[in-house]
Order: structure tokens, then C-alpha cells, then sequence
């Protein structure tokens, strides 16, 4: 493949993450702009990229490939100083923002014949930021999305996915329309009600001060995802408002039908009700229907002293046996362990299980 000149316009952890891994698996020239000097310093002095630039347009001109990695209303403002930058040559430019119709729209409009847009949204992220928090593998496996407009032919669209396969991505092409509704459904809505079971327990807070003690466990881990960044979320609801919305509407009225079931004590309705989410749930990491990852996990007694955790993992290891994730659960809620390991494959998992048993853990699948 032809050697580009690629563009990365944004090094925050996405942005970074892109550069990283284009530079590892590649031989693209990479270019670096961000207008945080400190930020093109750390990527320079840590082999990130090859050149850096504080001036957008400047930087522009040298590319065949453009990716804009900045916060949605920022993506925006971006691709409209596109128009201005008199390209000698046809330009392939994507974005990374997490809401296509607004950038798409934004990009649609742009008079620069030079331009071949091609929206982007790379499905994975971290609660850290920043171009320190930036991983070569932090797509590995995940979705990435290409919304591909009129102006780009499908040659556009296989350049820019050659250069992006340093991501090792699972690439879809999709619709902004669809995209915004689905990750909406998946994504963007959940942050709301992680947001609003939040709020929900703080108001419960004033009536029982030991409530946050008991915050643990399952409300952690449905809330989490309230923790993340509050202006790049706000961001994302405004350019998905409609969408927002509507599910809203739509989460009313389901909230309105559950909450009838529980006061008519409908028992077989709401058994339907939750069997029917958990069998849905379940089947999400089955045969590659989805991206949620299909982790395989065994939960472990262990005891609360040093080396504890260190013996499982030398256990495992000693059996060579993978470990992708280990957790330490924070209660003990209704489980019989404090350890949650997750392996790649179900053979892994009952294998650890059955190597932990012998061992004298006691242990359980968890599915």
C-alpha cells in the first residue's frame, strides 16, 4: 500500500490511540496538531507522530489523510475551516466524534471539491484522558464505524480503512442516521439513566445517611459510567437531542408499564419481564452478535492477605491459561467470592475453574 501522509488532528486519548497504532503496525508518516503544545511535546518525544503543528491548515496541507479527533462541537468547527485550505490534491478526511448527523451535516456543507469526507467512530474508550492514556490496542476488536458521504468513492473509503486496520478494528459501514439512533440506544441513553440513578440515590441520601456506605457492588457497577466526563457528554446530547428525546419518551412509558406490574404484584408478568431482559442481555456476547465483549468469567474466594491474589494469577499462569481481566469485586452480594476473572474462551474458563477447584479455591461460573 502507497505510503500516506495521515493527519491526526486532535491528540487526545482517541486521537492518540490512532497514532499509535498506525505508527506500530505501518509505515505512514503521521502528523501531529493539537493546540496544546505540552500535548505535541509528549507525542514527539514519545515517537507518537513524526512532525507537529500548533496551525490546523498548515498542517492540513501536508495530508492525504485527515482524521479530526476533538469533542463534537470542536470536530465542527474543524471541518468548517476545510473549506478554506486550498488543497492541491484530493483529500481524504473522517472524523472520530461519537454523533455523526451534526459533523456529517457540517461536512456536507463544505464547498472544497478537494474533500472526501468519510464520518468515523471508533467504539472503544477509557475512563482515563489524554495523550498519556493513548494504547495501540485500545480498538483491538471493537467496532469502527464509517459514515461515508456522497463526495467519497469506495476506493476513499478502502484507503482510509487500509490505513485504519493498524487499529485492528471490526470495521461496519452505516448510515449517520442509523448510527446516531443505535448508538444512542446503547450508549449515549444509558449515561442519562446511569446519571439519573444517581441523582436518585443522593436524594435517598438525606433520609439515610449510611446509604452511601451500601453503594457498592451492582449500583457501582450500573452507574459507572456516571463518573465520565460531564462537558463531553453534555457535548453529545445536544448534537443527539432528538434522539434523546424520544427515548426518553420511550423510557417513560416503559418505566409506567413496569411500575403497574409491581403495584398490581403482577409475580409471573415481572418473572417475563426480567427473564426476558436477562435472556437478551445474555445473548448480546453469543456468536459475535454484538460488541460487547464475550468474556468468560469465574469468581474466587480468596483471602483478604498479601500475596492472595498473586498466587491465582501464578496458578493460572503455571497452566498457561489467560487472563483478560481480573477485578476485585467490592461485596460480597449474594456471590461467593471477592475475585472476578474473565478468559478469552468458555474452554479457558471451565479449565481455570477446574485448576482453582484442585487447588482449594472455592469458585463459580459466572455467565
Amino acid at each position: 500500500m502507497k505510503k500516506q501522509q495521515v493527519l491526526i488532528a486532535g491528540l487526545g486519548l482517541i486521537g492518540g490511540s490512532i497514532a499509535k497504532a498506525i505508527r506500530k503496525e505501518s509505515e505512514h508518516y503521521i502528523i501531529g496538531f493539537d493546540v496544546n503544545e505540552n500535548t505535541l511535546h509528549f507525542a514527539s518525544n514519545h515517537g507518537i507522530i513524526d512532525e507537529a503543528f500548533t496551525t490546523f491548515e498548515e498542517a492540513a496541507l501536508k495530508a492525504d489523510i485527515i482524521i479530526i479527533s476533538a469533542p463534537i462541537s470542536e470536530t465542527i468547527q474543524l471541518v468548517s475551516r476545510l473549506d478554506d485550505i486550498p488543497f492541491e490534491k484530493d483529500v481524504i478526511v473522517s472524523d472520530t466524534a461519537s454523533v455523526k448527523g451534526s459533523v456529517l451535516i457540517a461536512a456536507n456543507g463544505l464547498s472544497n471539491k478537494a474533500i472526501r469526507f468519510i464520518g468515523g467512530h471508533p467504539m472503544a474508550g477509557s475512563h482515563k484522558k489524554g495523550i498519556e492514556a493513548a494504547k495501540e490496542h485500545l480498538f483491538e476488536n471493537a467496532i469502527y464505524v464509517l459514515s461515508p458521504l456522497d463526495n467519497a468513492t469506495e476506493e476513499n473509503v478502502d484507503t482510509l480503512r487500509d490505513v485504519l486496520s493498524a487499529t485492528k478494528s471490526n470495521f461496519v459501514v452505516l448510515q449517520s442516521d442509523e448510527h446516531d439512533e443505535m448508538t444512542g440506544v446503547i450508549s449515549h441513553f444509558p449515561h442519562l439513566i446511569a446519571s439519573s440513578l444517581v441523582h436518585q440515590a443522593r436524594k435517598w441520601e438525606k433520609k439515610h445517611s449510611y446509604l452511601p456506605k451500601l453503594a457498592a457492588g451492582g449500583f457501582r457497577d450500573i452507574t459507572r459510567i456516571a463518573s465520565s466526563n460531564p462537558v463531553m457528554w453534555q457535548d453529545i446530547f445536544y448534537h443527539n437531542q432528538s434522539k434523546m428525546s424520544a427515548m426518553l419518551d420511550d423510557w417513560i412509558v416503559e418505566m409506567e408499564q413496569l411500575k403497574k406490574l409491581i403495584e398490581d404484584n403482577e409475580k409471573e408478568e415481572v418473572i417475563t419481564y426480567l427473564d426476558s431482559a436477562k435472556n437478551y442481555r445474555d445473548g448480546l456476547n453469543e456468536g459475535g452478535r454484538g460488541a460487547i465483549p464475550a468474556f468468560y468469567d469465574v469468581i474466587v474466594d480468596i483471602a483478604d492477605q498479601p500475596g492472595a491474589i498473586a498466587e491465582v494469577a501464578l496458578i493460572l499462569a503455571n497452566a498457561s491459561l489467560s487472563i483478560k481481566n481480573i477485578e476485585i469485586l467490592e461485596v460480597r452480594e449474594g456471590i461467593t467470592g471477592a475475585l472476578r476473572l474473565s478468559f478469552y474462551t468458555k474452554e479457558a474458563q471451565e479449565a481455570g475453574q477446574k485448576i482453582l477447584k484442585q487447588r482449594g479455591f472455592e469458585t463459580m461460573i459466572q455467565s
